[in-house]
């Protein structure tokens, strides 16, 4: 049997073990869709490695695009086959739980031809390439226009001089001790679990397993393995800061992505039997959706001054540090996340040759206020990742906006976060 019928006959087992979808004339079509879309995205993965964010679906499948992998221009050609097929799928023919489906699937499909067409050797411009990949064109702003938040930060730390040193120096107090890691991250995560554990159900025997790792681009990730596991890894190239502790536990784990694909996986890939939500492509606007929801849930989880409160009282004694500074640490960190846009000025013209690497270097240490040596790491991230970084601020300015335009109730703010990361949706979803 050649690797292409092998694959259409796996996704039809898988399909006749799904759940029956709604009766319509254009459901079937776009099973047949999502069925090579998966195909199309494990063989993208052969191709690039890192593509393939998770996948949790028939291990059938990626044996066979392991073995049989199509070259980058015949993925291309079959993306944009795809894409032509899942736009002739008759919206009228469609309910309403499908449209939406639909309109994911467009937005996936052009994501992977214009990875593709990257991989080929095509150019794009930041913005264009945010827009291809992640489903929004990032606004850009001057970086003097960060200037009057450096200037109000100067007065949140002492001492005088280069403000990014005085900072360096001042979060240097702040640093979890190597021997207490492992305690505190735990002791984080958990109090994210048990709080997002209060408004989201989550799957029986959910569980996550957290390993320490370095020589990584990124300061965290999450592996989702599939039947709601996961393993965390937590990078220790650079020392580890107390306010990381909750900022990674709900950002990897609770409400953040181990939650966002265990939800996926039981109400789309298992309850409805859409077999697309089987594999994660990273350079899709799922990504926009899964980091903009991740860095929202920190404060949704954390509202006000509970997080301040829970690092007081809970991690700095366990961490061995001074609570009584934990308000100073944490109005510098408020404060630094008014500079998170930044990012994506430099790595556009970072990127695009307009500026060298020292001078990124710079002004990611500049601009959010951080060493030399941790400016150096978040360029590395940004060469390996590129326009990714808008999922992380954009993203999350636009899941808060989205969330928050159901009012200051936090019970009706968890019931539209929950929806945000269970549902099919898109970066268009989050402007209604």
């Amino acid at each position: 049997m050649n690797t292409r019928l092998a694959v259409l006959a796996a996704a039809l087992l898988l399909g006749a073990s799904a759940p029956a979808l709604a009766a319509s004339a254009g459901g079937p079509k776009l099973d047949v869709i999502a069925r090579d879309f998966v195909a199309l995205t494990l063989e993208a993965g052969e191709r690039e490695p890192g593509y393939v964010d998770a996948y949790y679906g028939p291990k059938e499948w990626a044996e066979a695009a392991k073995a049989h992998p199509r070259a980058v221009p015949a993925l291309k050609a079959e993306a944009l086959r795809l894409t032509a097929a899942t736009r002739a799928v008759d919206d009228a023919a469609l309910t309403p739980d499908e449209r939406r489906r639909k309109a994911f699937m467009l937005g996936q499909l052009r994501a992977a031809e214009t990875r593709l067409a990257m991989l080929e050797g095509q150019k794009f411009s930041f913005q264009d390439e945010a827009q291809g990949l992640f489903g929004v064109r990032p606004p850009l702003k001057p970086l003097s226009d960060y200037d009057p938040i450096l200037a109000r930060v100067d007065g949140l730390v002492p001492g005088e001089g280069d403000l990014a040193a005085r900072i360096d120096a001042f979060q240097s107090q702040y640093v979890i001790p190597a021997d207490k890691l492992d305690a505190v991250m735990k002791a984080g995560i958990a109090a994210c679990k048990a709080r997002t554990e209060a408004h989201i159900a989550l799957p029986k025997g959910e569980k996550f397993d957290l390993a320490f790792v370095t020589g990584k681009p990124w300061s965290g990730y999450n592996w989702y393995k599939g039947g709601a596991h996961s393993l965390i890894e937590i990078n220790t190239d650079l020392p580890v800061a107390i306010s990381r502790a909750v900022d990674l536990g709900c950002h990897e784990g609770y409400p953040g992505h181990h939650v966002l694909n265990a939800q996926l996986e039981e109400k789309l890939t298992k309850g409805k039997g859409w077999v697309e939500f089987s594999v994660y492509p990273l350079y899709s606007p799922q990504s926009l959706i899964a980091e903009g929801s991740a860095n929202y849930g920190i404060s949704l989880a954390f509202p006000g001054a509970e997080k301040v409160k829970f690092e007081r009282e809970q991690l700095y004694p366990l961490a061995g540090l001074d609570p009584a500074t934990a308000d100073a640490y944490d109005a510098l960190m408020t404060a630094k996340a008014d500079l998170a846009s930044s990012e994506n000025t430099i790595a556009d013209a970072y990127l695009s040759g307009r500026m060298d690497k020292p001078t990124a270097i710079a002004a990611l240490a500049k601009y959010g206020l951080s060493s030399v040596a941790r400016a150096a790491k978040r360029l590395s991230f940004i060469e390996t990742y590129r326009s990714y970084v808008i999922n992380y601020n954009l993203g999350q300015d636009m899941v808060r906006a989205h969330v928050e335009r159901v009012g200051a109730s936090q019970d009706a703010r968890w019931k539209a976060m929950a929806a945000v990361i269970s549902e099919p949706t898109t970066p268009a979803d989050l402007a209604r």
